[in-house]
């Protein structure tokens, strides 16, 4: 928790977001300015990961989901596949015990069939040990990629039998794996990047996006509150049009919806 010396969050509760997801970039960048292998910057990664799972408590950000491997990951060389999946196994065996106890519930996203079966079990374990959790949802992204979930979800809805004409939004919903959980309100992605890179393409639809240059074992309290701050100050309107101040209806221009584009000076987005 924050010490009366440090920088306060100055956005009331109902305008910060109910869920962040993260895609935690720059660990590599990280290692190589520093002189050291990549497996170290990954090491430090779970560092600010910690930092930020504490400052969601501390904030009250009930849901929080981390990219923290992808199916397309597998293409990495293979050393480096074993020290992430070893790392991976030593942050549950090591921080388990006080995540349960801080109210932190673990949700996994993606598919363990690839696997060792040993972090297959360190997973199911965390899972099913923290389930009756509720102070902040920690969902992680590990072996996922959101088109593969897609796939998935609609092949389980076809074994199902649910014929074509009830299925909606909410029936594909119910079988992606985030089930259950509202989709996040903003995606930081770190170390400068701007693309989603698979992930959660469904979810984040309408979701505020703010990239910053802090590379991920970086990121920390501090970069939070800079994000949360950013998000609270956005008109979130999902498609709709904003209230205009004078009463009258918007120019033809300003109606057109080939002329109307995103406005980034002023967080104006469609």
């Amino acid at each position: 928790m924050a010490d009366s010396s440090e920088r306060k969050l100055d956005v009331e509760v109902a305008r910060r977001p109910r869920h962040i997801a993260v895609i935690m970039d720059g660990n590599g960048r990280w290692a190589k300015a520093r002189g050291l292998p990549r497996l170290a910057g990954h090491r430090a990664g779970t560092q600010a990961l910690r930092r930020v799972i504490e400052a969601c408590i501390e904030f009250e950000v009930p849901y929080l989901t981390i990219y923290a491997f992808s199916t397309e990951n597998w293409k990495r060389p293979a050393h480096e596949v074993r020290g992430l999946m070893f790392l991976l196994e030593e942050v549950i065996e090591r921080q388990l015990d006080e995540l349960d106890g801080a109210g932190v519930r673990i949700r996994h996203i993606g598919w363990l069939d690839q696997v060792p079966r040993h972090l297959q079990q360190a997973i199911q374990g965390a899972v099913e040990r923290t389930a009756g959790n509720r102070r902040l949802t920690l969902s992680v992204a590990f072996n996922y990629g959101a088109r593969a979930e897609i796939v998935r979800a609609v092949r389980r809805i076809v074994a199902e039998g649910i014929p074509a004409e009830a299925i909606d939004e909410a029936t594909i919903e119910a079988h992606l794996e985030t089930a259950g959980m509202p989709d996040p309100d903003m995606v930081i992605r770190t170390s400068g990047e701007l693309r989603l890179s698979n992930y959660l393409l469904w979810q984040v639809a309408y979701a505020e996006i703010y990239p910053t240059e802090v590379l991920w074992p970086d990121f920390g309290r501090e970069s939070l509150i800079d994000a949360i701050e950013s998000y609270a100050g956005r008109e979130r309107r999902f498609g709709a049009r904003p209230a205009l101040e004078d009463g009258n209806e918007p120019s033809a221009a300003s109606a057109d919806p080939q002329s109307a584009g995103t406005t980034l000076g002023d967080r104006s987005y469609r």
